[in-house]
């Protein structure tokens, strides 16, 4: 009882003892190894001054001291100066209805290395389902999975982690809506399977190259995505909602590629 009664105490005075001083990367990982909660740790990361180690080998630190992937968003918000994020499920809202800057109308954008946002242009896509792109994919394709072809071995943007995009999206549509997907390099194209219309509980393997991601809300419709190291280099995209329709004669559609480096 005693020792409950002390670690209650300690959580009740951590963010208090955290904002006397600055928080860095060092500090998180004791609140981590403390056996603090994800919630809690956010809160003391976004109330507290701090000074972190945002560079790939902080990053991978943090991860290896036992920091999960929301506890590290919120080192990266608190980095770049951003406002505390708010995930897709919470009910509050971002006050002010001005776009953040360098974010003019509804797209996809990338920070680039000043920290400045720079609108990416899409690549096309082939659509088919049922299986018409049988004979072209890497793996069996299953009826009425959502298979896209690029053509073009890499991306349209090369990255290094972490990779920081903003997504600016249409009144009246989720970000939810929006699939990130691993891209599978064929005989000098890229291949997904993902699902049609964006349903996320079929069966059959459609959600293969599926990856998941922690949007947070910077703006009026504009949601943040950071790609940190551990999802891998390799061939990414990022899917619109509606892109691909659900016709098995096929159609095009457009996908934000990016090519992850490191």
């Amino acid at each position: 009882m005693r020792k409950q009664l002390l670690k209650l105490a300690f959580l009740a005075l951590c963010p208090l003892l955290a904002a006397q001083e600055a928080m860095n990367n060092d500090s998180v990982i004791k609140l981590v190894k403390a056996g603090l909660s994800e919630n809690l740790i956010i809160t003391t990361i976004n109330s507290s001054p701090g000074s972190f180690d945002t560079s790939t080998t902080g990053l991978i630190a943090l991860k290896q001291g036992g920091a999960s992937d929301k506890v590290i968003s919120a080192i990266l918000m608190k980095a770049a100066g951003a406002a505390p994020g708010l995930t897709v499920t919470a009910t509050a809202q971002v006050s002010g209805s001005a776009l953040p800057p360098g974010i003019t109308d509804v797209g996809v954008y990338y920070k680039d290395k000043n920290g400045a946002w720079q609108a990416m242009l899409p690549e096309i896509v082939n659509f088919k389902t049922g299986g018409v792109l049988k004979s072209i994919a890497s793996a069996g394709i299953v009826k009425g999975d959502l298979n896209g072809h690029i053509n073009g071995p890499k991306g349209k943007y090369d990255a290094t982690f972490p990779v920081t995009l903003a997504v600016c999206v249409p009144e009246g549509t989720d970000i939810t809506e929006y699939q990130l997907l691993r891209l599978r390099v064929n005989s000098g194209s890229r291949e997904f399977r993902s699902v049609t219309g964006g349903v996320m509980h079929v069966s059959g393997g459609a959600a293969r190259d599926l990856v998941e991601y922690q949007p947070q809300k910077i703006g009026p419709r504009v949601y943040q995505i950071v790609l940190l190291p551990g999802l891998g280099r390799g061939e990414y995209g990022l899917l619109p909602p509606g892109a691909g329709g659900s016709s098995n004669l096929g159609s095009n559609g457009k996908l934000y590629s990016l090519s992850i480096l490191e």
